[in-house]
């Protein structure tokens, strides 16, 4: 009983200070912020900090797991949800994802550039690693569902769910290359479309999907990111 309560204190320790550095995020970005900051906003020492962390880059990964864990809570009833068709399941799969970041643009942007910097590529292989670990089997099940209510024509149900995850990571790298690169909003916003057109379509053929069944987001959000994406520069 000692030992759990204490991995229930520790537990709720380390969630301090990860919502600490959330908070810290949103005010000064995560480039910005110190560990003295986390330090000084907590009234803790720098022994009990690393205790949990050791380093910025390990807090750099838990907020990612912790966001991740998040995400979790929100698509995990969509897959489970006996009264939609596989097709619909997925559909509420990436608009939920998508709203869910669109929900917390401030916060998300101040990642994109800390995110993608070359120091951090090993922690950005990391947690895209733990994305497909988690995310796979629920992607897998929509797909087994499909197969089952001849919508989707995939004998690989479990692979499907990993080439999926993968085929969002190489989006969502492609999509902010993109939006970073293009000087003007509406031939941004050209591309995107584009862009968001051969990747639906790629997810279609992988899946065995009726043309034109399938999307990755809605216009309305893409519109919204592409223009958050441009003001942000």
């Amino acid at each position: 009983m000692a030992r759990i309560a204490k991995e229930a204190e520790q537990a709720v320790k380390r969630r301090e200070i990860l919502a600490a550095a959330q908070r810290l995020v949103l005010t000064k970005g995560f480039d910005q912020m110190t560990i003295q900051d986390v330090l000084d906003a907590l009234g803790i020492s720098k022994g009990a900090f690393y205790h949990y962390f050791a380093s910025k880059s390990e807090l750099l990964e838990g907020l990612i797991e912790l966001m991740l864990a998040e995400g979790m809570q929100l698509l995990t009833p969509i897959v489970q949800d006996p009264g939609l068709s596989a097709p619909e399941k997925l559909l509420r799969f990436f608009d939920a994802s998508a709203r869910w970041k669109a929900a917390r643009k401030d916060y998300v942007l101040s990642f994109l550039r800390v995110w993608y910097a070359d120091e951090n590529a090993l922690v950005r292989q990391k947690m895209q690693a733990a994305t497909i670990q988690r995310s796979a089997p629920l992607l897998a099940a929509i797909v087994r569902q499909g197969n089952q209510e001849g919508v989707f024509d995939m004998p690989l149900p479990d692979q499907a769910g990993e080439i999926v995850l993968s085929l969002l990571a190489n989006f969502g790298d492609a999509f902010l290359s993109l939006m970073y690169a293009s000087e003007q909003n509406q031939d941004a916003l050209r591309r995107a479309v584009q862009a968001v057109a051969a990747y639906n379509l790629a997810m279609e053929r992988l899946l065995g999907a009726r043309p034109g069944s399938l999307q990755l987001i809605g216009e309305e959000t893409l519109r919204e990111w592409v223009g958050t994406l441009a003001n942000s520069e």
